[in-house]
């Protein structure tokens, strides 16, 4: 049912003629504006009073149709703190969005913005994320290895032959001791965990980026900045999918090559600057002969790698590879992880390398960092994972 109509407004009583207001009492339109403009003046004296209990935070504006496309709202670099300045971190800020904002499960164009306030920083200056020292690799796109995607750059193979593999992996030079190499995976998700991995973690630790996460070229570029190669994470079909769900573009095993291509296009062109791929979850997808030949004939056509965490260790492609000889940390607890740390010495001393993979639990990040410290002295050299792939 539709509400009853208001009743019809009681008109104030004229005062007595010749009174100071007997001109607005005599017009009772001008005696509700009066009353309003009356009631805004006060409102804004009030406000000014008790002030807005967020109106001396810096606001970053961030435009949500080019999220994928960005590095940071344009500036954020120079307004970096200087040292000694007050850092706010990111899991307190405070996002609004606006208008039409979307998440990453619908692939069409992000409209809006994101409005991010950040406590404690002070000043008019945004707050940011200062980036960890180190010598920092260059910025991507790198002109001439990218393409226009869906969703942004694609990859794609120099004209003198570059690949992205070779141009976007971490320099390294071997100093003849034995080899190891660790990947740290789920960044992007959790600010703190993220900036944790950046700037705690030596720049030899590759670093490995969920392709939904919000701002993930920023991320990418932070990671960069800060001396770390980086790999993209691409949902893989599991045994027990869709109970287990990677989410949205999750590759699948029995789809047509076609299929997995147009998924691997919009995953791929989420943001620039990683040297290949690696897998999230998957024991089905690589279990398939033909699933993961055409799955590696794209990655070839890219000119990138792809790094397993040791589920797909059988699998080749003609590009470069490697797979993880074990998972640091299986177990969650410091004790449990600092023994996996001690395989891995154990199996470079061995073979002369060895790679390990976690996620960017708490634990996971504390040990890394700590056993990281330590290698050089025990007569290993810490190694991107880049350097201890071979082609097959």
């Amino acid at each position: 049912m539709f509400a009853k109509p208001p009743p019809k407004p009681v008109l104030p009583t004229p005062a007595p003629a010749g009174g100071p207001f007997a001109v607005f009492a005599a017009n009772p339109y001008v005696s509700v504006g009066t009353a309003a403009a009356l009631f805004l003046t006060l409102a804004t004296g009030v406000l000014a009073m008790t002030g807005d209990p967020k109106a001396g935070l810096p606001v970053v504006r961030l435009s949500l149709a080019h999220m994928g496309e960005t590095s940071g709202p344009p500036g954020w670099k120079q307004a970096l703190p200087a040292d000694g300045a007050v850092e706010a971190p990111l899991d307190d800020a405070t996002v609004q969005f606006s208008d039409d904002s979307r998440g990453y499960a619908d692939a069409g164009p992000m409209n809006g913005q994101a409005v991010i306030s950040f406590p404690g920083a002070g000043g008019s200056a945004p707050g940011a994320i200062p980036l960890a020292n180190g010598p920092g690799l260059p910025a991507a796109p790198i002109a001439a290895l990218s393409a226009p995607g869906p969703g942004g750059p694609l990859p794609v193979i120099g004209p003198d032959g570059v690949t992205p593999a070779q141009a976007y992996a971490r320099p390294f030079t071997a100093d003849g001791h034995p080899r190891v190499a660790l990947i740290i995976g789920g960044l992007g998700l959790n600010a703190k965990a993220t900036r944790q991995a950046i700037e705690g973690l030596p720049p030899e630790v590759t670093l490995s980026f969920v392709p939904y996460a919000d701002g993930l070229q920023a991320w990418i570029d932070m990671a960069r900045a800060a001396g770390h190669e980086v790999l993209l994470e691409a949902p893989m079909e599991p045994k027990d999918y869709p109970d287990n769900d990677p989410g949205p573009y999750t590759l699948l095993a029995d789809a047509r090559g076609d299929e997995n291509a147009h998924k691997l296009d919009w995953l791929m062109s989420r943001a620039s600057g990683y040297f290949g791929l690696t897998n999230y979850l998957g024991s089905k997808f690589v279990g398939s002969p033909t699933a993961m030949t055409s799955f590696t004939g794209v990655l070839k056509n890219h000119g990138l790698a792809f790094i397993d965490d040791g589920s797909a260790n059988r699998t080749g492609g003609g590009i470069p590879r490697a797979s993880a000889d074990r998972i640091v940390d299986t177990q969650l607890s410091a004790e449990a992880v600092e023994q996996q740390f001690g395989a891995l010495e154990a199996q470079a001393s061995r073979t002369g390398r060895a790679l390990g993979s976690g996620f960017a639990y708490p634990v996971t990040l504390e040990a890394a960092a700590k056993w990281a410290q330590g290698l050089s002295a025990r007569g290993y050299q810490l190694a991107p994972a880049s350097a201890v792939m071979a082609r097959r």
